[in-house]
Order: structure tokens, then sequence, then C-alpha cells
């Protein structure tokens, strides 16, 4: 079973999300800070983070901010409110996922299965491929972008994999949300359009002029050509 930290300031749903994942056998470490998260990393090296989108002090934007400079850890975010604009920010600070408060603990441990599962699973044929300046090695699960490694969370990786797999061919985002995210029904578009915002930051020279992740108006998005 995967160790996931715990990071929420609400007793209630930290002792509710603790004890549903302890009893399904998960290692777990609660924690009510983002400043007690980011001490507990290098302790207690989870494969996951939960975390809380509206922590006081440092708050969960912050606290997934911080670990993404050092980390591409899987993290979801737990929120209030699904239609809140707080959860595009902690997207783009580099969150994989979301989920709404309160949430059966079979919902939570559905969406921790489903991000890890993005690190184990190679989209399409195995080998390293070439695109322009970018290297994809589909069974080493790793990109480098004229010979540095680039990092990327699960989701963005996923992502990659997936359009690079068929070039040229578009993609909805509902598609997208289906194959990355295991999202089959009332998916959120924004997980799809923030995560590829991060990753044209991440592999393209300039996010605004995408050469690899383009956008087909109305339709979604696919993978080239490059030009």
């Amino acid at each position: 079973m995967p160790r996931v930290l715990l990071i929420e300031d609400d007793p209630s749903v930290r002792e509710g999300v603790e004890l549903g994942l302890r009893r399904r056998g998960h290692e777990l470490r609660a924690v009510e800070s983002g400043e007690a998260g980011l001490a507990a990393l290098g302790e207690f090296r989870p494969d996951l983070v939960l975390l809380d989108l509206m922590l006081p002090a440092m708050n969960g934007v912050q606290v997934c901010r911080r670990i993404r400079e050092t980390s591409q850890l899987p993290i979801i975010m737990l929120t209030a409110r699904g239609d809140d604009f707080d959860v595009v920010v902690g997207l783009e600070a580099g969150a994989d996922d979301y989920i709404v408060k309160p949430a059966r603990t079979e919902v939570i441990e559905a969406r921790i299965r489903a991000v890890l599962r993005r690190l184990a699973e190679p989209a399409g044929r195995g080998g390293t491929e070439i695109h322009g300046e970018l290297a994809v090695d589909r069974a080493g699960l790793s990109v480098t972008k004229a010979g540095q490694p680039v990092l990327l969370a699960p989701s963005e990786l996923k992502l990659l994999l997936h359009l690079s797999a068929s070039p040229e061919q578009v993609f909805s985002r509902q598609q997208l949300l289906e194959y990355v995210w295991e999202h089959s029904y009332h998916g959120d578009a924004r997980l799809v359009d923030a995560c590829v915002r991060r990753l044209r930051q991440k592999i393209e020279d300039v996010a605004g002029s995408p050469r690899y992740i383009q956008t087909v108006r109305g339709f979604g998005y696919r993978f080239g050509p490059l030009g």
C-alpha cells in the first residue's frame, strides 16, 4: 500500500480520512499545517500527498509550490468547493488532481490509485522517441530536452506520453480526462488545461507559441506536427 501524507487543518476531516485509509491498509501520517507537512516529507518519505487547499498560515497552494521546487511527488488537493477559483490556482501550482470535501474513503482511495498508476504505466510502444529537441523514453518514463532532464509531475508525464504516442491526432478534453485522470463522469476540463499550461512551461521554448502541445480550437489538443 502507498504511504500517504495527509496535510489537513480540519480535525474532523483529518480524523475521518486517516481512519478510513488506515482501515484499508494504508500507512498514513496526518499533520495539521503546511509547515508540519513540509517537515514530514523527508522523515516519512510518502508516495503521495493529500493536501488541504485552505490551510492557515502557509496555505495549500504555497505548500504545493514548495514541494514542486524539489520534487515531482504526486499531490492531490482537498478542497471544500469544486468551483472555487483557488482550485485553478492549486492546479497551476502543480497539483495532479483534486477532491471536493467531504468525500468517501473509496473515492479518495480510487483517486490515489489513479494518480499512482500514472507513474507505472508507460503509454504506447517502448523505447526512446526523438521529437525535435525532446526525447521521450517510454520504458524509463523520463523526458529530456536538449539533453537536459525535464522533471514532470505524474499527470504531466502521462499527458505527454499519451499525446506523443499519436502525433497530429486531436484529443478532446474529455478523452484526456478519461485516459490521464480516469474521470469518466463529470470530468473537469480545468485539470486538462492547467496540466497543459504546466507542461508547456517545461518543454516549450516559448509557452505562448507551443511547438509540441498544440491547441486545436473547439476540439482539444494534439502533439505536433513540429515545424
